[in-house]
This record gives C-alpha cells, structure tokens and sequence, in this order.
C-alpha cells in the first residue's frame, strides 16, 4: 500500500473526471425540422431494451449506463441553454469510486447508476467494455480515409505516502488501467491541481482546460480520480462546405438568428414519431454514430423532460432508410457543472456526508468523503464531422438510380446522442438550444 504520515483531521476525497471529474474540497451539508416530399416511418412503443449492445456482461453495462445517461440529463435540463456531458466518463469515474464504498453508500451508488450486479461483474464490465471502444478507432474495409481518435483513460492522483489499500489500487489499475500519480496536496495544492489540469488537457487535445477551478483542491485533498474522453471522427459521408449557408433557426423564445446550415443529400435512418422526428449520422467505420431528435414547434421542452432510455431505445428501433436532403447547423460550444446537486436529486446522498460516507474500501478506515464532482465537456460539429477538421470519408454505394429525397432541415432546438453501435453505450448526450 501507498503510505504517509498522513493528517490527523477528516480528509477529503476527490474524484476527478475529464469530460467529468469528481474534485474535492469539504462539502456541505407545428413542425418543422422542415421535411417536405416523401413519407417516413412512425416510431412505434418504446422498447427496454438497448438496441444493438453485445453480449454477456457489456450488455448489462451499456443497459445501465444508458439509463443512468438519461437519469442525469432530466436533472440537468431544467438549466437554461446548451447542455453537453458524456455519461460514459461520469459512469466510469463513479464507478472507480464505487470500489471504495461499502454499505449504505455503496448501495445508493450502485442504484443511481443502474449497476444491477456486483462490484466485481461491474469492474469487469468496465474492463471489457473499455478493449471494444478502444478498438473504434481502427477503421477496415471497406471503408477508406484517415480513421478517427477515440480513447478513454483513467487515473489516481493520491496524498503522496498516504495509506490506500491495495486492493483499491488494484482494482482500478487492473480493471479501469490507472495510472497511479502521487502528488502533495498538503505541501502544495496549487502546484498539484496544475499538475491533473494539465494532464487532462494532454488527454483532450487541449478541449478540456481548467477542470479543476481555483479552490477545488486544498491541504485537505487526499485523492482525485480523473477520468478523460477524447472523441474525433469525421462522417461516414461529410457536408460539402461549399453548400453551406447562412439561414434562419428559431429559438424556444420566438425569435429567430442566423446560423451557417451544413447541407447535404444522402441515405439515412430516419423516423417519425407523434410530436417530432429524429435521424442518424454515422461516422467513418460506422460503428459510432450521432443522433438527432427534433420535436415539434412547441413540442421541445415536454419531449426535453420526458426522454427516457426508453423512448430513445424505441426511436432507435423504429429507424429506417430514406434519401433525405439535410440541412444541420454547424456548432461548438464547452459545457461545465458541479453534479453533486443532480446526483443528490438522484438518490446519492451519502457519499457528499462526513458522517454518512463510508469509502472504507479505500483505506480501510471511514476517513474519506467526496467533496465535489465537477465535469466539463465540449462539442464541435462542422462540416468534416464531430470534434474537429478531420479527413473526409469516401465510400461507395452499390450503383442504381436514387430515391427522390425529402428534405429535413434542423432550424429549431433539437438533441442529439453519440453512441456506440454495436454496444449500445451512450457515451454523450446533448442539446441545441442557440447553435
């Protein structure tokens, strides 16, 4: 085990998270997304289950995670404007904290994310998760062009001589791949939250900056555990940026500003359901993709509260293939939040308590509390895809004369999911309201 001489008062647990992080000081207590010629499907009952996810364990985690994803975003979307988060990082990073928590704080965790299993499937399921989204990046025949960045990674940052157990640390290296980086918050908690906000911009490409604010750490830190996220892909078929233009998108006030719409004409999933539609994007490699739900005029803010997995899983299963000219807006824009208050609404409550908390599985002593859970996320969607300029994807079609596309134009608030495919894992959720 990693020792120190340690303090004598009630230390403060953080658990950071890029793209979500847990940091720590002491806690108190009428229609149109335009569509025009042709029909389209109706999405029929939502369904339970994650379409797509794999088998055995990683099922079971992406079902959980998907419902969590949704859980937190119905808390957070009372707050006025764009929202942005990745549930995948902020499920991870919990996750690595749930294998300190024992009893009734262990319990309120795992029922807030879903984790219907014991810690060691659960920590398992990470793991082997963690190797397929690790190989999304490698793009094979028979698609052409650059592939995309996709990584995930994971890391402990400890009072350096502290008394952790080892099981602790070996249950996050062996199953999150954590690295172990000792730092002296006692003797220098400026210099130490330098230290993890640069190691998360290194992770992010430098989208991430300052996750940690001033004052998030101080003398009485004992840990964070940081959690990075780092997505770029460019479309399967991108926008021409020539066909780009300046058109109008109306806000949930009424008003209306001008925004530069991609515009492209392609096949797509597509559906219809009563009060909205919704379409998918895949990005090259097509195992990831994004996709996009446009309630109604006036519909937005009932269809905004009401998203479950749900509904989302029964619109994902209702998709089918139309010729679709499209009209999306380009945006970009950087989200941040303390997510203590919404994972309190949530049910997670002891964990933020001094006298309530029990990480005994950390150190083998109740000696640790979370004091903050911080996550920060950004999004770029242009032209080449999502993230940034990325290489154009090329790929061909079998031969034959095109369906007469409909078009769909996005000029009102909409949402939109990026996702894995093949598992089903939601890995970030958003919302449009100002592109």
């Amino acid at each position: 085990m990693i020792r120190t001489a340690g303090g004598a008062i009630r230390h403060v647990l953080i658990l950071g998270v890029m793209l979500s992080l847990l940091a720590g000081v002491g806690c108190d207590d009428d229609s149109s997304a335009t569509t025009e010629q042709g029909t389209a499907p109706v999405v029929g009952e939502p369904s339970n289950e994650t379409a797509d996810a794999g088998e055995g364990s990683t099922f079971s985690l992406a079902a959980s995670n998907a419902a969590f994803a949704f859980d937190l975003y119905r808390t957070l979307q009372r707050d006025p404007g764009n929202l942005f988060l990745s549930p995948y990082s902020i499920s991870a990073a919990l996750a690595m904290t749930l294998a300190g928590a024992r009893e009734e704080t262990a319990a309120q965790m795992s029922e807030v994310l879903h984790f219907d299993a014991d810690q060691g499937q659960v920590h398992e399921a990470f793991r082997d998760l963690d190797e397929v989204l690790s190989r999304r990046g490698e793009v094979a025949a028979p698609y052409e062009g650059e592939g995309f960045s996709f990584h995930v990674v994971n890391a402990m940052w400890p009072q350096t001589g502290y008394p952790f157990l080892d099981s602790f640390v070996g249950t996050l290296t062996a199953n999150y791949g954590a690295g172990l980086h000792e730092l002296d918050f006692e003797a220098n908690p400026e210099s130490a939250r330098s230290t993890i906000n640069e190691w998360v911009s290194d992770q992010t490409e430098e989208r991430i900056r300052d996750l940690l604010p001033e004052g998030a750490v101080d003398e009485s830190t004992r840990l964070v555990l940081t959690n990075a996220i780092y997505f770029n892909a460019p479309w399967l078929e991108a926008f021409n940026p020539d066909n780009t233009t300046t058109e109008p998108f109306r806000l949930l006030s009424g008003e209306t500003i001008d925004v530069s719409m991609m515009h492209k004409t392609e096949s797509i999933r597509y559906a219809e359901w009563d009060g909205g539609v919704a379409f998918e994007l895949g990005y090259n490699g097509d195992e990831l993709s994004m996709v996009v739900l446009v309630p109604d005029e006036g519909a937005f803010e009932t269809f905004d509260a009401s998203l479950t997995a749900g509904v989302f899983d029964g619109i994902i299963e209702s998709f089918e293939w139309y010729r679709v000219a499209l009209g999306l807006p380009r945006f970009e824009y950087t989200y941040a939040a303390s997510l203590v208050p919404p994972l309190r609404a949530l049910g997670m409550t002891d964990a933020f308590d001094e006298e309530l908390a029990d990480f005994s599985g950390i150190t083998g002593e109740r000696d640790l509390v979370i004091s903050d859970v911080l996550h920060k996320a950004f999004v770029s969607v242009d032209e080449q895809g999502t993230e940034a300029a990325a290489a154009t994807a090329v790929l061909f079609r079998a031969t034959g004369m095109p369906a007469e596309p409909f078009t769909l134009t996005v000029d009102r608030p909409f949402l939109f999911v990026l996702r894995d495919r093949p598992t089903g894992s939601v890995l970030f959720i958003g919302r449009v309201l100002e592109p």
